[in-house]
């Protein structure tokens, strides 16, 4: 915080100061998607596939019953906002796989 004035009372009050950046800490990156993690996951979603719940929540999306879909998914995940963006990462995967069948033709 920069002071513009030299006064002893007030927000910028004090001593003038340069900040002290230092770099972010290790512990921040913790989730981060890399190159390596998502390679084997896709290797992974290849070679098995959907867990049952999940494709019985695809095919729910595609005759658009987002919101059965969504109840579906819910009760098997747990709460209202994983079930939200599971549903969100279900209608991408068959919004792709739509591409890819237009792609193919």
């Amino acid at each position: 915080m920069a002071l513009r004035y030299l006064m002893a009372m007030g927000l910028n009050k004090g001593h003038k100061v340069t900040k002290n950046v230092s770099k972010p800490r290790h512990s921040r990156r913790h989730g981060c998607l890399t190159k390596h993690t998502k390679f084997v996951r896709d290797i992974i979603r290849e070679l098995c596939g959907f867990a049952h719940y999940k494709r019985c929540a695809m095919e729910l999306l595609k005759v658009s019953k987002d919101r059965r879909a969504l109840k579906l998914i819910k009760k098997r995940v747990g709460t209202h906002i994983c079930a939200k963006r599971k549903r969100e990462e279900l209608s991408n995967v068959l919004a792709a796989m739509r591409k890819a069948a237009a792609k193919k033709d």
